[in-house]
């Protein structure tokens, strides 16, 4: 049988892109070994001294001034990149990218960040011949994500398919695939057995996650549940912040038996397992490999844009609150310590009413299937366009 070819271009502006990239590409192989698909982050890759330094002031803007990472959304919600920012992007990617696009010759090219869809879109204008396929791995769809030579775009849902039709692209090429989960999150496993894997105990648990740079919470939240450690198991996961974990373990509060404190982890898919209750910053990928899970969320102070929407989302479709008050918290600790069973029954109905979209392998297997329509039909030669 005939391999075929997937390269997946992400873009490290938050962990969520290349994980979607990564499960994509894990989906793919394991439903149809004779997948070929390679993930590239287009900065860290073809620009390893650029790149780098773009993200970092990405992310201490991310974690300093979040209000600006929102206005900057808000007011380019329904623009595509601008003239500057593609010139910016042909210089610093254009020639590498058709490079290793050449040498690895893909029958496809997924991209999960607006950057590397912007490159490949300007190369398809050249006349690259590959179809390109877009993945929005958010619950909203900023303009950024829109370029007029993507071949089919890839949506989390029904509403984000509604706005991309309301910017003109014909609802035949967007298909509501979900954001794809690592295919470690497919399956339920047995809790008892893994909380003897991880060393934890048998009792009520709460998973707090940082995201993959870590980034803080706020004091009286932590004393909150660190009050609560006698009768609430709490399993802090902060990600990259190697700072933050040391400073976390060295402070009294935490020094408790049923308080861990780890840093990056390849389990998440466990620890959602074995615990009650996820707090969370709401990346569309955390928020989505939760409800794979089927673990309630509690979303803690979502950045202004993305973020916002990712949170409406699974608010309105029952997975979730926001941790907007004390009283949302102590409403969660009541439960977890005195109405066990509540929680319980809560999770299996979060299993049973999972809508089809949100299906974990679901857009492994849409893919597959559009995959299997290419090879049926003759891509048409690009119209070769002056350079911007």
């Amino acid at each position: 049988m005939r391999i075929t070819k997937v390269l997946l271009f992400s873009e490290g502006f938050g962990t969520g892109h290349t994980q979607a990239a990564y499960a994509l590409a894990e989906g793919l192989q394991r439903k149809n070994p004779n997948m070929q698909c390679r993930v590239i982050e287009l900065g860290n890759f073809l620009n390893p001294t650029v790149g780098p330094l773009i993200l970092s002031a990405y992310r201490k803007t991310v974690s300093v001034q979040p209000r600006l990472v929102g206005m900057l959304y808000r007011s380019q919600y329904k623009k595509s990149l601008n003239r500057i920012t593609r010139l910016a992007l042909h210089r610093i990617f254009y020639a590498q990218a058709a490079k290793v696009i050449d040498q690895l010759k893909p029958d496809v090219i997924i991209c999960t960040h607006p950057f590397p869809n912007a490159v490949v879109s300007r190369l398809k204008r050249q006349g690259l011949h590959v179809p390109l396929y877009t993945l929005i791995t958010d619950y909203d769809a900023h303009g950024t994500w829109v370029n007029s030579e993507v071949d089919e775009y890839l949506v989390s849902t029904p509403q984000v398919k509604e706005l991309l039709i309301r910017r003109h692209i014909p609802p035949e090429y967007i298909h509501v695939t979900g954001i794809p989960v690592h295919p470690k999150f497919w399956d339920q496993e047995n809790r008892e057995q893994l909380r003897t894997e991880l060393k934890l105990s048998h009792m009520p648990t709460i998973l707090i996650m940082g995201g993959g740079w870590g980034l803080v919470f706020n004091k009286e939240l932590l004393s909150k549940l660190a009050s609560k450690a006698d009768d609430i198991q709490l399993v802090f996961c902060m990600g990259h912040n190697e700072k933050l974990v040391s400073s976390m373990k060295e402070n009294p509060l935490f020094t408790h038996p049923n308080i861990h404190i780890l840093g990056y982890r390849e389990d998440i898919h466990k620890l959602m397992d074995v615990s009650d209750l996820l707090i969370t910053k709401p990346g569309g990928m955390t928020c989505t490999e939760g409800a794979a899970k089927a673990i309630p969320m509690l979303f803690y102070e979502p950045i202004p844009g993305q973020e916002e929407e990712n949170c409406l989302f699974f608010v309105s479709e029952g997975f979730g609150e926001v941790l907007d008050s004390p009283e949302a918290m102590d409403k969660w600790l009541e439960l977890l310590s005195k109405q066990y069973d509540t929680v319980t029954d809560y999770r299996r109905k979060l299993l049973h009413r999972r809508l089809p979209h949100l299906a974990p392998d679901n857009c492994a297997d849409q893919v597959l299937r559009m995959l299997s329509k290419e090879e049926d039909v003759k891509i048409p030669a690009a119209v070769p366009m002056l350079v911007d």
